[in-house]
């Protein structure tokens, strides 16, 4: 289940783990928890296993119902057992989003991907980087997943 974590910030932990999620440099793990701690709209939410947080999502809602999502990771330990999905999953229920969307590199892009969002190439938006759109339309459902 997914719970807010903003106000547990300053932990160690759970700065690692949104440092997972942006570049890797100090300043964007400044600028992403001062979004959070700001209370500027954007909410983070923890996903926990055993009183660890071991993953989470940090979004904000945007146009016509839509929600973009800004962070995601799961501990490097616990990547590969459907807990980005599954936090995916619990935010369209919670949230009741027209659509998701999120912006990423190559890398996560395949995560994107296999969770059944259209990926699309925004091109070179920085030097040697290519970024890409990924969209999932809420009206699909996820009745038809097997895992």
């Amino acid at each position: 289940m997914l719970v807010n974590i903003a106000s547990r910030l300053d932990e160690e932990a759970i700065r690692e783990l949104l440092e997972w999620s942006v570049f890797p440099d100090p300043e964007h793990l400044r600028r992403a928890v001062e979004l959070y701690k700001d209370g500027s709209g954007h909410t983070l939410l923890g996903y926990e296993s055993e009183g660890d947080v071991i993953g989470l999502i940090g979004y904000h809602r945007i146009d016509g119902g839509a929600v973009e999502i800004d962070h995601i990771a799961v501990t490097p330990e616990e990547r590969y057992k459907g807990y980005g999905r599954g936090m995916i999953l619990e935010l369209l229920e919670l949230e009741k989003p027209t659509a998701l969307v999120a912006e990423t590199d190559e890398d996560a892009a395949d995560f994107y991907r296999s969770s059944r969002f259209t990926v699309v190439s925004l091109g070179e938006k920085y030097p040697g980087t290519e970024r890409f759109r990924c969209t999932y339309e809420a009206g699909e459902t996820e009745e038809d997943e097997d895992d």
